[in-house]
């Protein structure tokens, strides 16, 4: 990628950031495509240089929180740790990461409401694949005897469904901050899979 595929990559990635948070905090419904320009200090044209309308806006920024999840995992999977910790920590980036890009989370609960069906099969593709990453990880835990005998699918459902659910209860101004509240859980969702 050019220098100048860089910038402009990162310039979306900055507007999707800014566009979400304004769309999260008004709705979107009740936000323009002239207050998501102002609130990023540009103009509409330049938003609309990036973005053809607003429901292409908040479709790439689904598409691109998906994307840096699956990075993210995918990251951890590939490390050189025992399937254990590898799962823990990969439990820890994901709440840390849904907690620092709440707002497109938090957004993401209904895309039917947004999208189009070609939009929302990308949407699921996307969430299929974030799923899959997990169900490698259990996977491994299984077949390396660490983990027991479950039904994979159920148990990535319960852990992701845990973990997501952190972006309704979670403070900053609480006692402990993200990566403490993320190992936690983490500790506490893996006695789910532990053999004992």
């Amino acid at each position: 990628m050019s220098l100048r595929e860089r910038k402009t990559a990162k310039k979306k990635e900055d507007i999707l950031r800014m566009s979400v948070s304004v769309l999260s905090e008004k709705g979107y419904d009740g936000t323009t495509m002239e207050e998501i320009a102002s609130k990023l200090l540009m103009t509409k044209g330049s938003v609309y240089y990036y973005f053809k309308d607003k429901q292409d806006l908040l479709y790439q920024s689904h598409v691109m929180l998906l994307e840096r999840s699956i990075e993210n995992v995918e990251g951890v999977r590939h490390q050189e740790l025992p399937v254990k910790a590898k799962l823990r920590r990969a439990m820890i980036v994901h709440i840390e990461y849904i907690l620092v890009e709440r707002s497109g989370f938090e957004m993401m609960i209904k895309p039917e409401q947004y999208f189009s069906s070609p939009q929302i099969e990308t949407i699921f593709q996307l969430r299929d694949d974030y799923g899959i990453c997990f169900d490698q990880l259990i996977l491994e835990g299984i077949e390396a005897d660490v983990f027991g005998s479950v039904d994979i699918k159920i148990v990535r459902n319960i852990i992701l469904g845990a973990m997501n659910w952190v972006t309704q209860w979670y403070s900053d101004d609480g006692k402990k901050d993200k990566t403490e509240i993320a190992e936690d859980i983490a500790d506490y969702l893996l006695h789910i899979l532990i053999k004992t």
